[in-house]
């Protein structure tokens, strides 16, 4: 397994170990020690799953404090490009993105910690996206970033005017304003 820091601290993209051959293949998704090993100690209780047609955009989203949650995100069908937004104030990298292709073919998965904006863009025509999370989920403490927010430019990989966003996310704050009541 191959775990590879971004420029932002604390994103790790994980390339696991696959063993192929002519019935299909086999590959760890997850063992708690060797993700130890790599720093990552979040403790995982909750699994969730969604699927989503091409050119679905779902976020900026993430849980306020005390509910918070660290992410461990892949691929089952299809292909996303996936995006974190570091929203800890006194990060040297506050306000800025990584993105990364996640898919059935590549099976790289993504961690992502707490203190993050969490997005993702379909990029096939449909994609069947997994993910743990090390907290629960809070209705009440649900936060949120403008997708298409001009100081953050990020770059979703899909044409936006194609875009199909939940009536949620259209309507989701500027970064400029959480940065006036940042809560991580």
């Amino acid at each position: 397994m191959d775990f590879s820091k971004t420029p932002i601290e604390g994103l790790i993209v994980i390339t696991p170990k696959v063993f192929a051959d002519n019935r299909g293949y086999f590959f760890e998704s997850y063992n708690k020690r060797a993700w130890a090993e790599a720093g990552i100690t979040a403790d995982f209780v909750q699994d969730n799953e969604s699927f989503s047609s091409q050119n679905t955009l779902r976020g900026l989203h993430f849980q306020k404090p005390p509910f918070t949650q660290a992410k461990l995100v892949r691929v089952l069908e299809g292909a996303v490009w996936d995006v974190a937004v570091d929203l800890r104030k006194n990060s040297p990298t506050f306000g800025q993105w990584f993105g990364v292709e996640l898919s059935a073919e590549n099976k790289k998965q993504f961690f992502i910690p707490r203190g993050f904006a969490h997005g993702f863009s379909v990029l096939t025509e449909t994609a069947k996206f997994a993910y743990k999370c090390d907290n629960f989920y809070n209705k009440e403490s649900e936060g949120a970033v403008r997708f298409d927010d001009p100081e953050l430019t990020v770059d979703w990989k899909i044409d936006l005017s194609k875009a199909v966003l939940s009536d949620k996310d259209l309507k989701n704050p500027l970064f400029a304003a959480y940065k006036e009541n940042s809560c991580f």
